[in-house]
Order: C-alpha cells, then sequence, then structure tokens
C-alpha cells in the first residue's frame, strides 16, 4: 500500500452512572486493518465485572462487554499509525447484483435509520446518467452542500428521512443518508464507527465505506476529517451497530471526552 504514514494518538474517558445491574457492550478499541497499524493500546475499566471482548461485525475490531453498576468509568488510549492512500472512486464500477459476495448483500437492504426503499425514485432523478463510483461522489457532494452541520439538531431517534427533511444533522445523519442513498441506488453501503483527526468539536466519528469494484471504499460525506486521519472501531447496517457503547438499561452521562491527536508534526 502506498501513502504516508500518518501517527495518531487517541485518548477516551467516559464517566457514567448505572442505577442498577446493567449489561453493556462498549466499541471503543481501534479495528486492527491493513491500512490502520495499531501500535499500542489499553482499555480500562472501574466500576464492572470482568470483561469479555467479542469479535466485531463483518470481522472488523472486537467489542466488549461488561456489567456495571453504581460509577463506572472506562478509559481508552491508543497509538495508531494510518496508512492510507488516497483512492480515486471516479473509474470504480458498481458491481452487478447477482455478483455481490454473501457477505455484502446485507447493505443493500433498508435498515432502521437508512430507509433505503424510499429514496429509490428520487436518487434515480437527481443523479441521472452517473453510475459507480462518479454517482456515490456525486451523492456525497449533494449531502455536503444541502445539509447544515448542526451539533444538537438531531437525536438517537433521527433517520435518515428525517435528516433529508430537515436538512441539518451531524456526521451520524450525513452518513445514514449518504449510506441510504447509496443502497437506493444499488450500491451496498455500511456505517462506520471511528476516530477522526481534526473533528470539531471533538467527538466519535462515523463515516461510511460503499462497496465498489470488489471492495470497500471509505468516503466522509461530512468532510470533517482527512482520509488519512480517520481510524476505525466498528462497523454495521446503521447507528444501531456501531454504538460506542449499548446499555441495555439506564444510565447516566456524567462526562464523556475523545482526543485525536497528530503525533508526527
Amino acid at each position: 500500500m502506498t501513502g504516508t504514514a500518518v501517527s495518531l494518538g487517541i485518548e477516551v474517558a467516559l464517566d457514567y452512572h448505572f442505577p442498577a445491574a446493567t449489561d453493556v457492550l462498549l466499541a471503543l478499541e481501534v479495528a486492527q486493518l491493513p491500512d490502520q497499524r495499531l501500535i499500542e493500546d489499553r482499555l480500562t475499566v472501574d466500576g464492572s465485572g470482568p470483561l469479555r471482548p467479542i469479535t466485531g461485525g463483518d470481522g472488523v475490531g472486537r467489542r466488549t462487554w461488561l456489567r456495571a453498576e453504581g460509577a463506572f468509568r472506562a478509559h481508552y488510549r491508543a497509538i495508531v499509525e494510518v496508512i492510507r492512500a488516497e483512492t480515486d472512486l471516479v473509474p470504480l464500477a458498481a458491481v452487478p447484483l447477482p455478483d455481490l459476495p454473501a457477505e455484502v448483500v446485507p447493505y443493500m437492504w433498508p435498515s432502521r435509520y437508512c430507509e433505503a426503499d424510499r429514496f429509490e425514485g428520487f436518487v434515480s432523478r437527481e443523479f441521472a446518467g452517473l453510475e459507480g463510483g462518479k454517482r456515490i461522489l456525486a451523492m456525497a457532494e449533494w449531502i455536503h452542500d444541502q445539509l447544515e452541520y448542526r451539533p444538537g439538531s438531531s437525536d438517537s431517534r433521527t433517520t435518515a428521512a428525517d435528516t433529508f427533511v430537515a436538512r441539518c444533522g451531524v456526521c451520524r445523519d450525513y452518513a445514514h443518508l449518504l449510506a441510504t442513498f447509496a443502497r437506493a441506488s444499488g450500491v451496498p453501503a455500511r456505517l462506520v464507527s471511528a476516530y477522526g483527526w481534526q473533528v470539531e468539536p471533538p467527538d466519535f466519528h462515523a463515516v461510511v465505506e460503499v462497496w465498489l469494484d470488489g471492495g470497500w471504499r471509505l468516503i466522509d460525506p461530512s468532510r470533517l476529517a482527512p482520509l488519512d486521519g480517520i481510524v476505525r472501531i466498528c462497523v454495521g447496517r446503521d447507528a444501531t451497530d456501531i454504538a460506542f457503547m449499548t446499555s441495555f438499561g439506564f444510565a447516566d452521562i456524567r462526562t464523556q471526552a475523545v482526543s485525536v491527536r497528530r503525533l508526527d508534526r
């Protein structure tokens, strides 16, 4: 793989309170992938029972089960070297549906936050005459131009259709809308939970991978982070699958902080 190596330091601090014993699934750890080399990392948790790691969806990354009650603190640190060359999506073709690998097929379907079946008419009209990577880039451009990035304008119930109407949102809303457009156009797309260098305000980041020319291609419709400043955590159909913490009970947030620093400057 060609490209300039970028070294990033990542730090996450979570401080929550669980009134009752609750099962929790964390997704904080950096995925070990060919274009992002994990140099070192450490996850520490106070206020929980034993940690049980499991493999993330599609074999990307890993998640950690635990049981929390009362005061709960999680701290994660990592150093990652990203070596990711820019990929020109323009010449990349969409794969004919019957030729899709079995594991990719589910990313063609509508999901809770990505109502792709409601946008087939829109994408066929708005992006007529464009195919494959050209169409995906035009979709990302449309989203960037039409949406206003507005923190606090959406919540955990906001879907791609809601964002389309409101014309505003945050990174997960941008990602949901691009994934929805892509699926409605016959291109598999999955959501990616990530850490992003230069994301403001600092927080967990959400981007998209689309299946073109036989591989997953990374794209950030919000343009908040450069491609070589994105570190993937896990992947899934939509925000349901990629949450950094899923609590199967009530939780009070006290503080939460995410920091991504470039170390090679």
